[in-house]
């Protein structure tokens, strides 16, 4: 029997003879060329001792043949294990330990360094280079075209993929098949993937979103993909005539936007923008529907669930929403204290259940315990709320929530008056310690360029538009604020590299304001 993902891609298959990946320099992988190539890169990972159930650590840059080795892990039966490329050989030691890997494939050029941090334990090392080449590659050469798929189940883990580790260490989420399977099916569905479909792919793949979204349902709708190896605004604009779909992050549109290319023609041929990964801004949407005709279609997901909502195909697609559960998906926002069920409106802590939640964390049943209700709901750590027409609005992290002299603030909300004032690009609110308030709202704002903003122009306009208690006591001014390889925005970096402005020996002044 086939593995579940691999069998319904391979199901799905109605002309093998159909492109699958494109990429900007020519190269061309059919649908029957990838069930050779993974089949022989499945074949090699058995010939360095992969066994079903065991986890292949992969530290690579994007490339088609990254794509084949996933696939290629699905039919052995092995847990797919993607690392972020900007880890550094310290942070890799803490995920090689954690997971214990039977193989580690990663760049020629990392590959010393890595014997070295498993020297003495019996784990492999194969390389795959951003060209698609390597010692993993090279051993593929000349197996078969064929492979015994591993008999996996719906609930038999197909990947590993580790939080974002913004709070204390990374955890690694465990998606089963049919997590994979059953999210990538309905996404299909909802966005109107077909066969027809060309992806524009210019996405990370050690992530959801790259990954197990863009990836997955492309594979499943047989859609082909223009597989670029990055995000390139100009690469974007020159194949957007070609695409029918792209899938982005904010930060994407708001560099298109920011491209003179960007015109309705371009778009022309266009069927479906999707963002995710962070929070749209509300007038990129604007000025991204009034550029180009098109709505952009935001959705909400994290690690541990794929994706949970999405705005409608046809309905409307409502700026700072995140739209309704997905079908299959129960949500529900409760009382972060109490935990009982608040009404539309209310804002609370985000509860999902559903075939696309994960079995848990790895080697971690407390905290896997911790974080789901006895009815089997996901405490997602996101606070949000559901409008009285159904649609849900994130407004946070749970950990961003701020509590000062006694109140709550939630981020987004001083975020949305900040990014509305003139001048303003972007915003961040998060709270640090304060001696006479125990948190103190601070902001972080990046002007738009040319604009003089400041700090103290910026507490002005707040003036009259927030309750006091909201108003931030410090502004600080930054050419951009941190992020993440995927553009969300990192506010633990934020509080710890402005942790001490309020002096805990005394409160700095209430309106002040600074530059950074």
């Amino acid at each position: 029997m086939s593995s579940h993902v691999f069998a319904a891609v391979t199901a799905r298959i109605a002309d093998p003879a159909r492109l699958f990946i494109e990429t900007p320099d020519g190269q061309q992988i059919s649908f029957a060329a990838m069930l050779a190539r993974s089949a022989a890169l499945a074949h090699a990972l058995r010939e360095v001792g992969v066994a079903v159930g065991d986890r292949v650590a992969v530290q690579v840059e994007k490339s088609p043949e990254a794509i084949l080795l996933y696939l290629a892990c699905l039919r052995a039966g092995a847990v797919f294990l993607p690392l972020n490329t900007a880890y550094t050989l310290a942070e890799l030691a803490y995920f090689l330990d954690d997971a214990e890997p039977t193989l580690v494939v990663c760049d020629p050029e990392r590959a010393d360094g890595v014997r070295a941090l498993v020297a003495g334990r019996a784990i492999a090392i194969e390389t795959l280079d951003a060209t698609g080449r390597g010692s993993l590659v090279a051993r593929a050469a000349g197996k078969p075209a064929t492979f015994a798929d591993a008999d996996r189940g719906p609930d038999d883990l197909a990947a590993i993929l580790y939080t974002s580790g913004t709070t204390g260490r990374s955890k690694g989420a465990m998606l089963s098949h049919d997590n994979l399977l059953s999210n990538a099916l309905t996404l299909m569905a909802c966005w109107r993937f077909t066969g027809d479909d060309v992806l524009l792919h210019a996405l990370p793949i050690f992530h959801a979103h790259g990954l197990f979204v863009a990836t997955n349902v492309a594979l499943l709708a047989g859609a082909r993909m223009l597989f670029l190896p990055r995000f390139d605004a100009d690469e974007i604009l020159r194949l957007l005539p070609r695409a029918t779909t792209l899938m982005g992050v904010p930060t994407y549109y708001v560099r298109l936007l920011q491209h003179p290319g960007l015109t309705r023609d371009a778009c022309a041929h266009m069927r479906l923008f999707v963002c995710g990964s962070a929070p749209l801004l509300s007038e990129t949407h604007a000025a991204w529907q009034a550029r180009t005709g098109h709505a952009i279609l935001e959705r909400y997901g994290m690690t541990e669930t794929g994706m949970n909502t999405s705005n409608p195909y046809d309905e409307e697609r409502i700026a700072g929403t995140v739209g309704f559960p997905l079908p299959g998906v129960d949500l529900r926002v409760t009382d972060p204290d109490k935990g009982h069920t608040l009404g539309p409106g209310e804002i609370g802590m985000i509860e999902v259940r559903g075939p696309n939640v994960f079995k848990g964390y790895w080697r971690n049943p407390e905290k896997t315990r911790s974080e789901f209700r006895h009815d089997g709901f996901f405490v997602t750590g996101d606070l949000g709320m559901i409008d009285h027409r159904g649609y849900v609005h994130i407004v946070g992290r749970g950990k961003d929530l701020i509590i000062t002299g006694g109140y709550n603030v939630y981020p987004k909300e001083v975020e949305t008056e900040i990014d509305a004032l003139p001048g303003v690009l972007e915003s961040a609110v998060f709270g640090v310690p304060h001696p006479d308030f125990g948190e103190g709202v601070t902001a972080a704002v990046v002007a738009r360029p040319g604009s003089p903003l400041d700090g103290a122009a910026i507490l002005a306009g707040l003036e009259g538009r927030l309750a006091r208690f909201k108003l931030p006591k410090q502004v600080v001014v930054l050419p951009e604020l941190p992020r993440n390889a995927i553009g969300k925005v990192q506010k633990a970096v934020l509080r710890e590299t402005y942790g001490a402005l309020y002096d805990m020996r005394g409160a700095a002044p209430r309106r002040s304001a600074a530059t950074a």
